[in-house]
């Protein structure tokens, strides 16, 4: 990394970071499944993958395939549930300098609030990123991030339950995401990530059935992040939180795209399935054009695009 480029930048109260690029929840696993392949301490933070109350299995196989531009993607949230992860993962990530974020979701908002509650004042855990593009089981399977009480209430909830940072994701499935972010913004967000997976499917024509055994999943990749751009840059437009960005960046010139619109970091996932080192990479490129561009501080660039 170019020396005397400062890369820092405050996501939450108490949640600085060393640089902007986070690893999103979902392709990452743990973290410490890729200690052998990546340098983890030079990112910026990583997300764990989506934590519930309760351990789940997740959905049929197959759970994920290519398509053009991006992978379909329906894991359906399997993981240890929280209680492992205090036990097991948490103590772990108490000896690194990264920071780790623990993605949380539930089928209620009571589910979301006592995920919080048990990471509270737990070692290790440096922030909460909520999803809320989950199903309300008590409102028809509704997802709550569709919805701008819904998804004000989980919020709420949440911050109710923890002292840590509170980051809400948000999902693209909406009609307008400027209200949901508002909302959440006044519900006591601390910080905004956007955008979660676009629904979608493929189908093999000569099986003549879906390709994906929930028959949807979430689409990611290269082929969003015109998609996932626009939705940052209306969002920084309209909230005063930080926003964070996601959807298909895998290289420098694509974060600083996200920055420059208005995000204040950004997260990389897909990318980390071609190159674990995707975002170590992002890391250097963007030291580097700072360096070519004569700019010390990356908050310089944030929202330089803005008109």
């Amino acid at each position: 990394m170019t020396n005397n480029i400062d890369l820092s930048v405050q996501i939450a109260p108490g949640l600085k970071l060393i640089n902007p690029v986070m690893t999103a929840s979902g392709t990452f696993g743990y973290g410490n499944e890729y200690c052998d392949l990546v340098d983890i301490q030079k990112l910026g933070a990583i997300i764990c993958k989506g934590t519930t109350l309760e351990p789940r299995d997740g959905n049929a196989q197959p759970r994920i395939i290519e398509v053009t531009a991006g992978i379909l993607n329906s894991v359906g949230l399997q993981n240890i549930g929280v209680e492992a992860l205090v036990k097991e993962q948490a103590p772990v990530w108490a000896g690194w300098r990264v920071p780790v974020i623990v993605n949380i979701a539930g089928d209620t908002v009571e589910d979301y609030a006592k995920v919080a509650s048990k990471l509270e004042g737990v070692k290790g855990i440096s922030g909460i990123e909520v999803n809320i593009s989950c199903p309300n089981v008590k409102c028809g399977g509704m997802q709550f991030g569709t919805d701008p009480a819904m998804a004000a209430e989980v919020t709420k909830a949440v911050k109710g339950a923890t002292s840590l940072p509170v980051i809400v994701k948000l999902s693209p499935n909406v009609t307008d995401i400027t209200v949901i972010a508002v909302a959440v913004e006044k519900a006591g967000a601390d910080a905004i990530s956007l955008i979660n997976t676009l629904g979608g499917m493929a189908i093999d024509i000569d099986r003549r059935e879906p390709m994906i055994g929930n028959i949807m999943g979430g689409l990611s990749g290269p082929a969003i992040r015109p998609v996932a751009l626009y939705m940052v840059y209306r969002v920084a437009g309209c909230v005063s939180i930080p926003v964070i960005g996601c959807g298909g960046i895998d290289s420098g010139r694509h974060a600083l795209e996200f920055i420059m619109a208005g995000a204040r970091a950004v997260q990389v996932g897909t990318a980390t399935f071609t190159d674990p080192q995707s975002a170590l990479n992002i890391i250097e490129d963007i030291s580097r054009f700072m360096a070519e561009q004569g700019i010390s501080k990356l908050s310089g660039l944030c929202g330089a695009a803005r008109k």
